[in-house]
């Protein structure tokens, strides 16, 4: 149902053009809002224009913007160019991620670097440009009861340890942190910065553990509520956080991941 709860608001969306970041563009693209569908290479542009024809063919609105964020000198680029041409950032969603695993004695330096780059580096590069704009904006209230909102795209790995996954484990851990320190340091002037932590959301970054259904079954074990994710569970919630019905929530994680901290291993073991 379309309601418009973004309505008239600039939504950035890093690494948009695939995975959680297109079923977040799609979804507040529907509620009314201009999403940025950023993407890191040259080579994924084809990608990023294909979700950007089908969103405005849907009837909304989108641009897309080549960057990468976990690069400050193009973070501050996109950010000037998307504020000159769209007058402002309402939104920013930093969802850009990677995975590059490892055992800890194989994994190497640039492997470790590789995703904290993109996955904590870049949301601190970009939540400091977002901020920046929604300090020197302020509240405009025909558009949002708060001057500017940042939801953070974490993982259920910010809690629960992940054996093989040093890097990408620490680099959640990392963003719970960096999201409820910002959180707490900006509340005063009506930003609000929250987090979403999906659990098994079925996207190509973990197409092995869901495409086959021996791989599926075996997953499912994990997941009480007894289904995979999908990139839409994640948009309908980010649309909710990023509106004023979600005023008074700030330096939240909200999980999206059917029950698997629940630790379901403990359900016949009582």
């Amino acid at each position: 149902m379309n309601r418009e709860r973004l309505k008239n608001q600039i939504a950035i969306i890093t690494g948009a053009n695939s995975g959680i970041g297109s079923g977040i563009a799609r979804e507040m693209a529907t509620e009314g809002a201009t999403v940025i569908i950023n993407y890191p290479f040259p080579k994924l542009r084809e990608e990023a224009e294909k979700l950007q024809d089908e969103i405005r063919q849907s009837g909304g609105k989108a641009n897309i913007y080549q960057a990468d964020v976990s690069i400050e000198d193009q973070v501050k680029s996109m950010f000037h160019d998307v504020i000159t041409n769209e007058g402002t950032v309402d939104i920013l969603v930093n969802n850009a991620g990677i995975q590059n695993d490892a055992p800890l004695i194989e994994m190497t330096l640039e492997q470790w670097q590789a995703v904290i780059n993109v996955n904590l580096t870049a949301q601190f590069l970009c939540s400091k440009e977002a901020v920046r704009e929604f300090l020197k904006r302020g509240i405009q209230k025909q558009t949002s009861l708060s001057a500017g909102k940042i939801i953070c795209i974490s993982s259920v790995h910010e809690v629960i340890p992940w054996a093989g996954h040093a890097n990408y484990a620490a680099s959640k851990g990392g963003v719970m942190m960096l999201m409820k320190t910002i959180a707490q340091e900006y509340a005063q002037h009506k930003i609000r910065i929250n987090s979403i932590a999906p659990g098994a959301i079925r996207t190509h970054i973990n197409i092995k553990a869901w495409n086959t259904p021996a791989a599926e079954k075996e997953l499912l074990t994990l997941i009480p509520y007894g289904r995979i994710g999908e990139t839409e569970d994640v948009g309908k919630a980010a649309v909710w956080l990023a509106s004023d019905e979600s005023d008074y929530i700030n330096g939240t994680t909200l999980f999206i991941d059917g029950g698997m901290l629940l630790y379901p291993g403990f359900i016949s073991n009582g």
